[in-house]
């Protein structure tokens, strides 16, 4: 045998003999004086509402099955090596002695999608602790020899060793003076590589269903314990602080008419702790402090009106605050306002159930698409987001409940939202509605929801909409719907895009009381044979008639702007024909804004007279629809996108192929009366697979998810509309990854489709480029419509004969010139206007 051969040997001797050559470290440290809710930006607490930090100390403060904190800045990682945990633990004071239960370490945690936020809910892994018992237990295997522990104020240490393919698990309760108590050593298969939790759990340790959040209500039955002093080392964990997230968990902000409006969101800080959050903007090689704003008690909000901002330039900002001594910030850049950019990008979202959270190829492809703008539509939770089920009663536990379904959507988001404009706006389960029918902000409860109102009381109603909506541009008209509910119906003005903000379930009529009972769900008709005329009730409301002021004034207010955009949560048509898991086929959904027909028409006859086109979503079906109100296609086109995730899947296949169908098009294609009877014409459409692959995100992309994108092109007024599947890849496929039919390309002009009666005479312009042209019938003084014209000439089509007012030029500027008594004819003549 060589010296070397000897050394080799000794070598490996000592290291199989030695503690494992540890890697990175943690040690937690809880301020002592400090008492909160949120227990610091290392950790995700299952659920937030039930634990807090108080005295240095991490406590559950409500009982149930599996109550567990990840900690995110480490992971055991997928190399071999050992690791060492330690922590002290004891039952709650209070805590009640008798429910069966246990406490320690989770380790090796990981959900099928291979990322630490998708493991914090769905994530399984071996558990490791004591239980209420007295008995130390690894998995489910429970050491039975020696006498049962207290299980007060002890210190368990788990040590793990790679043995081949399994992991030599090693657990040890100390006394508080150090003195070994028991040991337990159990083999485990596995790398064990994932996160690291600490539980407080009512149940066995060890069964997966009690490790599964979306079994686990808001029951309370358990115990409940307290840590302190967590350690961790080992040269198999991993660092990773760039994951710790908060105190500033993210913002959303607009830039319109040189209004700046930003939002931070936090997270539930303790009553001591600092309530103000500053916004800062560089200054040199220095930061400035322009505005600072108070944190919002029930919202967890900072809003920042900033006016007069400066939009002709890229302007980085940071938003701070002050936890425990230490300033944390938030950085991003407010984007100059695009206004000379040809195009402008819009990213469409809607609907995001957490099968898959954190959604990470998505946001990937939409960062490679650079949009200008983001729109999330409503849904950005449901109640079953971040499982333990929903709580509704008292207030302050019903926002904490609602905040850790909202923050995955900023943990998702938040990095593009940093830097572009961002609008949200809640839907239905955004506000624990399956549906909604606001009726103005009335009250109601869950029996009784389809009469119209609001079940959640208004306070908590209020913040829900000021974490999603407070950074929108004000309220065209502030004034609060009924409890004191307020509005945030508004015009966002960027990049010369015109967007209408619609609120189309705030004053939406409930069907019940107005419409013959439809049998089971109050939404779903199923009779083929039902009475149309009996569902359009004289006086129910879709818009309500504040919005549809709003709208008469934005459709003639062109100044600043080249093409305009309706953003509502939902589309004007019943477009699906099959509902649920099961593909019960529905004859019509009066959840949608196909109902009531007679206000989805006027809402479109107000849309059109600005040629606006429509974005929505919650339909979970992507769509290209033209519009009939009168006649077919006589209105405006609307791009619904698809679902993020899709949970409740929709569908449309129609038992007759539409009519008037492009050749070769699809069958679901064409022109069809919807089930309320309402025209449309699909013009593309994306239904979901037949058969469902099981791969969690393959079985979201069959069940029809993604996104959308719409390029508005002003120099042409030229709108693509493309709907991009979940697993697409934009950026080395960018022909394929879309759904069938799609992209879809339309005119601006093709959203006011009505055929012409009568033709003005031609308008030439000199002396002005793209001027604005308004048209007012003077029968009844009327806008017909307004619109920004390519070039110097426009021909205006009009739809009865007689005399008009004809307004051309610059609003912005004021240089307007006004036409009267322009008569209606064949089309011959010109009409000159010189600037």
């Amino acid at each position: 045998m060589t010296p070397m051969t000897m050394r080799r040997i000794t070598l490996l001797c000592i290291a199989l003999a030695a503690p494992a050559a540890w890697g990175a470290e943690f040690r937690s440290a809880w301020p002592v004086s400090a008492e909160r809710v949120w227990v610091g930006p290392e950790y995700w607490a299952n659920p937030l509402q039930d634990w807090r930090i108080a005295g240095g100390r991490l406590e559950c403060g409500r009982s149930g099955v599996n109550r567990n904190v990840n900690l995110l800045t480490h992971q055991l990682g997928s190399a071999p090596g050992g690791f060492a945990l330690r922590v002290r633990l004891g039952r709650m004071p209070d805590d009640n002695p008798n429910p069966d239960g246990w406490a320690g370490f989770r380790i090796g945690i990981r959900g099928e999608l291979n990322d630490y936020r998708d493991s914090v809910l769905r994530g399984r892994g071996i558990d490791a602790g004591v239980t209420t018992g007295g008995r130390l237990v690894i998995g489910k295997a429970v050491l039975s020899a020696g006498a049962p522990l207290a299980t007060g104020d002890l210190e368990l240490a788990l040590d793990g060793r790679p043995a081949g393919g399994s992991y030599e698990l090693t657990l040890r309760a100390f006394d508080a003076q150090g003195k070994l108590l028991a040991e337990h050593r159990q083999s485990v298969p596995g790398d064990l590589a994932g996160n690291l939790a600490l539980v407080s759990s009512g149940g066995a340790p060890g069964d997966p269903a009690a490790q599964n959040s979306y079994r686990a209500g808001p029951e309370r039955r358990g115990p409940r314990f307290w840590f302190a002093n967590w350690r961790i080392s080992g040269d198999k964990v991993e660092a990773h602080p760039g994951q710790a997230w908060g105190p500033i968990l993210w913002a959303q902000y607009t830039l319109s008419k040189g209004v700046m409006k930003m939002t931070a969101q936090m997270p539930p800080v303790g009553p001591a702790d600092s309530d103000l959050v500053r916004l800062q903007v560089r200054e040199g090689a220095g930061w400035k402090t322009i505005d600072e704003e108070r944190i919002h008690t029930l919202a967890r909000t900072a809003t920042f009106r900033i006016p007069d901002w400066d939009a002709t330039r890229d302007s980085p900002y940071r938003l701070a605050y002050t936890l425990d001594g230490q300033d944390h910030y938030w950085e991003g850049t407010v984007r100059r306002d695009p206004v000379d950019r040809d195009t402008i990008v819009v990213a469409g979202f809607s609907c995001m159930m957490d099968t898959g959270f954190p959604n990470t190829r998505m946001v990937r492809n939409v960062r490679y698409q650079n949009p200008d703008i983001l729109v999330f539509t409503g849904d950005q939770i449901y109640e079953n987001v971040a499982g333990f089920r929903i709580e509704i009663e008292p207030v302050e536990i019903a926002a904490l409940d609602y905040l850790r379904k909202w923050y995955l959507h900023g943990w998702t988001w938040g990095d593009l939202m940093r830097d572009r404009p961002t609008v949200s706006m809640p839907d239905d389960h955004d506000v624990y509605h399956g549906n909604l029918w606001g009726a103005g902000g009335l009250k109601t409860d869950l029996a009784n929801h389809a009469r119209g109102g609001y079940r959640m009381p208004a306070e908590w109603v209020k913040m829900v909409e000021r974490t999603q909506t407070s950074h929108l541009p004000d309220p065209y008209d502030p004034r609060p719907v009924e409890q004191g509910i307020g509005v945030y119906y508004t015009e966002l003005r960027y990049g010369r895009i015109s967007f209408a903000i619609l609120e189309d379930r705030k004053f939406k009529s409930g069907p019940r009381g107005l419409v013959p009972p439809t049998g089971g769900r109050p939404d779903h008709v199923t009779d083929p044979n039902f009475d149309r005329r009996a569902f359009d009730p004289p006086g129910a409301q879709l818009l309500g008639e504040r919005q549809h002021r709003f709208l008469r004034q934005w459709v003639a207010d062109w100044r600043e702007s080249d093409m305009k955009v309706a953003i509502s949560q939902t589309i004007l048509a019943n477009a699906t024909s099959y509902h649920g898991q099961d593909h019960t086929f529905l004859v019509a959904d009066l959840n949608s804004n196909g109902w009531p027909a007679s206000a989805r028409n006027a809402a479109l006859r107000e849309l059109r007279r600005g040629f606006a086109f429509m974005l929505a979503g919650d339909q979970h079906l992507t769509s290209v629809i033209h519009h009939g109100a009168d006649d077919w296609e006589d209105s405006g086109y609307s791009f619904c996108v698809p679902a993020i995730n899709v949970g409740y899947p929709r569908s449309f296949r129609p038992q007759t192929p539409g009519e008037n169908r492009a050749p070769g098009a699809p069958y679901y294609t064409g022109r069809f009366r919807d089930g309320l009877g309402n025209r449309v014409t699909i013009q593309a459409l994306g239904n979901p697979e037949e058969q469902l692959r099981k791969p969690p995100l393959e079985f979201l992309h069959d069940k029809a998810s993604g996104h959308g994108i719409v390029r508005l092109h002003k120099p042409s007024g030229k709108i693509t509309i493309e709907s991009w599947r979940l697993l697409s890849d934009p950026q080395n496929d960018p022909a394929g990854g879309q759904f069938p039919g799609f992209p879809v390309t339309i005119r601006m002009e093709d959203n006011y489709g009505r055929r012409a009666v009568a033709w003005l005479p031609e308008i030439r312009v000199s002396g002005m480029e793209n001027p604005v042209v308004e048209v007012v019938d003077e029968a009844d003084g009327e806008l017909v419509y307004a619109l920004r014209v390519r070039g110097r000439s426009f021909r205006p089509k009009v739809f009865r004969p007689g005399t008009y007012t004809v307004r051309v030029g610059a609003p912005e500027t004021g240089n307007v010139k006004t036409f009267a008594k322009v008569a209606a004819g064949a089309g011959g003549g010109v009409l000159n206007v010189a600037f």
